[in-house]
């Protein structure tokens, strides 16, 4: 009788355990088409956040069809190698489906890398739409940035993270925090690149030729703050060379 116990709880337990993994596995591959489109959702609505185009899952990719113009891919000298623009391709790769992370990599290891850039249309002014990754105190912090059509002049700016500090680091996604880089500079006067550095103690503690592009850091957020204007720096750093061919 034990014996046979033992045996029909084993075999009940094995049952139990293909016929979770195989609800599981269904629900997973039912689910993952919207778990993608979510996604591709959120992408798109914080691609038209830097631009201060507002949306919603419902309308993102609608308003991202409408306004995103051409979707651009640049190697490292700064040449254009894939252009995406009224649903055709030239080139082999679309910026969308540029995997930040995979190409920061590639970097690090002296390879071949690209980088996306997003052109938007709003109200007759054209703006540059530049994707950021970086690394915070507790995980990954990331961005877009819009540069107007200059190319210097930070439009607007959006940024997000993993676990930064609530009331702290976190303070990054703030709009108030977000809104004082809005018409900062990332090019000096004599055309070297500089990027906009998160500043201890205020941009007002800099030099006066150095104040248009510095922003105040957030109290008690030092580290976040020099996460933040590193990855700004290294992001757009690698835009340098398109930016300098296009003037």
């Amino acid at each position: 009788m034990d014996s046979n116990s033992n045996s029909y709880i084993f075999i009940y337990s094995v049952v139990m355990v293909v016929i979770v993994a195989a609800v599981l596995s269904t629900a997973a591959t039912v689910l993952k088409p919207m778990q993608e489109q979510n996604i591709r959702n959120e992408k798109m609505s914080a691609i038209l956040a830097s631009a201060s185009i507002e949306s919603t899952a419902k309308n993102a990719e609608e308003l991202y069809n409408k306004y995103v113009t051409q979707e651009l891919v640049v190697n490292a000298n700064g040449d254009i190698v894939g252009t995406y623009a009224n649903g055709n391709l030239d080139g082999d790769i679309r910026a969308f489906k540029v995997n930040l992370k995979t190409e920061q990599y590639k970097q690090r290891q002296g390879e071949d890398f690209v980088s996306p850039l997003y052109v938007v249309q709003n109200n007759g002014e054209t703006l540059y739409v530049i994707p950021m990754l970086g690394k915070g105190l507790w995980g990954p912090v990331w961005g877009n940035v819009a540069l107007k059509e200059d190319l210097n002049t930070v439009a607007g700016i959006i940024f997000d993270h993993k676990g930064e500090t609530p009331g702290l680091g976190a303070e990054i996604t703030e709009s108030g925090f977000e809104h004082q880089f809005v018409g900062k500079t990332i090019f000096k006067d004599n055309g070297d690149f500089i990027s906009v550095k998160i500043q201890k103690g205020g941009a007002k503690t800099l030099p006066a030729d150095m104040q248009n592009h510095a922003v105040d850091a957030i109290s008690g957020g030092t580290i976040t703050s020099d996460a933040v204007s590193e990855m700004m720096k290294d992001c757009l750093n690698n835009y340098v060379p398109y930016i300098k061919n296009q003037k």
